[in-house]
C-alpha cells in the first residue's frame, strides 16, 4: 500500500475515533446502553475504523498497534455486520474505552513517520 493512501486510511481511523470520543464525552455505561442514537453511530464508526484496518492489512496492523489483536478487530467487524442482533452494548463500550485510545495513539505515532 502507498503511504498516501496509508496515511489517508490511518486519517479515517483517526477521525472516526475522535467522533466516538465526541458521541462518549461524559458518558457511563449505563447511559450509554440506555442511549440507542448513541450505540448505533458508535457502531457505525466501529465499523469504519475496522474497515479501514482491513484494508491496511493485517501484518501492517500488527506492526502498527502490536497491542491490539488484528483477528479480534476483524471479528469485531463480521459480529457488527452479521450478529448485530447478538451484540451486547457492555461489550462495544468496552471496547471503545479499551481499545480505541491506544490505536488512536498508534496511528498518529505512524503518520508522523510518513512520507
Amino acid at each position: 500500500m502507498s503511504s498516501r493512501r496509508e496515511s489517508q486510511r490511518l486519517n479515517d481511523i483517526i477521525d472516526n475515533i475522535d467522533a466516538i470520543d465526541l458521541y462518549l464525552a461524559g458518558m457511563v455505561v449505563e447511559a450509554f446502553v440506555a442511549d440507542r442514537k448513541t450505540i448505533d453511530a458508535s457502531e457505525r464508526c466501529l465499523e469504519r475504523i475496522i474497515e479501514a484496518t482491513v484494508k491496511i492489512g493485517e501484518a501492517r496492523m500488527q506492526e502498527i498497534a502490536p497491542t491490539i489483536p488484528a483477528r479480534a478487530i476483524r471479528g469485531l467487524g463480521n459480529m457488527l455486520r452479521h450478529a448485530y442482533d447478538d451484540i451486547n452494548p457492555t461489550y462495544i463500550f468496552t471496547t471503545i474505552r479499551r481499545d480505541l485510545p491506544p490505536l488512536r495513539a498508534a496511528c498518529v505515532a505512524v503518520l508522523k513517520d510518513l512520507p
